[in-house]
């Protein structure tokens, strides 16, 4: 079995879960708790926002990956060509081009279960804050955020298990470049390639009982929540 595809799937998912969650929260907090006028025009803008960021939960991972891969081509875009300064590489075909790429495609994961916790806040309880002279700063730190904790925990359990097995967006942004880009998924495909039913196998009971664990934990914390609510 490849341990050096597991570890760097493992590394992926954890920095892919610290760039996430800020991210997760910014948005979710612009959506739920910022809403400084309930207009007409708002309301298109908060649901042309939702559905960008739910669009990897439809689209073929090979489309995100493809017009990723362009955008971050230092030779056809601009971005790709900035960033490659910045980073003093080229981001496809690298393990921060799979970071890019897992960020984008996994933020809807983070994004929904802690905006549905952020909608399950009460609102007096944050009027009432807000009327005791806490700013919205302190409002959000000491009120919603802690009552938002088992979303944000949901958030990085989901976003941390489908990184980990991602395939489609992997392969088009970083193919199988061994310990840089080969993933436990690549390295499942190229073992069943190769007629290594054996390796395929192993890998692929280790991430099932990877995701076995993530489903609970998942399940555990939304009957928590239930059960709080009641």
């Amino acid at each position: 079995m490849d341990w050096t595809a597991l570890f760097l799937s493992l590394r992926l998912a954890g920095t892919t879960c610290v760039l996430v969650l800020p991210l997760a929260l910014l948005i979710s907090t612009w959506l739920v708790l910022l809403r400084p006028a309930d207009t007409s025009r708002a309301r298109k803008r908060r649901i042309i926002v939702e559905t960008v960021i739910a669009m990897p939960l439809v689209l073929p991972p090979t489309v995100v990956g493809f017009y990723l891969l362009w955008a971050f081509s230092p030779t056809q875009s601009p971005i790709g060509r900035a960033l490659t300064g910045v980073f003093g590489q080229s981001i496809p075909f690298s393990f921060w081009g799979l970071v890019v790429g897992s960020v984008i495609y996994s933020l809807p994961f983070a994004v929904q279960p802690i905006a549905a916790s952020m909608r399950a806040v009460p609102r007096d309880l944050l009027d009432s804050a807000r009327s005791l002279g806490a700013g919205r700063v302190r409002t959000f730190s000491r009120v919603a955020l802690p009552l938002s904790t088992p979303g944000i925990i949901v958030a990085m359990i989901l976003t941390f298990a489908h990184t980990l097995g991602e395939f489609g967006i992997v392969l088009m942004i970083g193919g199988a470049i061994p310990g840089q880009t080969r993933t436990a998924s690549i390295s499942i495909y190229n073992d069943v390639q190769a007629m290594n039913y054996t390796g395929a196998a192993t890998m692929s009971i280790i991430l099932i009982a990877i995701a076995a664990a993530a489903i609970t934990l998942v399940m555990l914390l939304r009957n928590r929540m239930v059960i709080e609510r009641r």
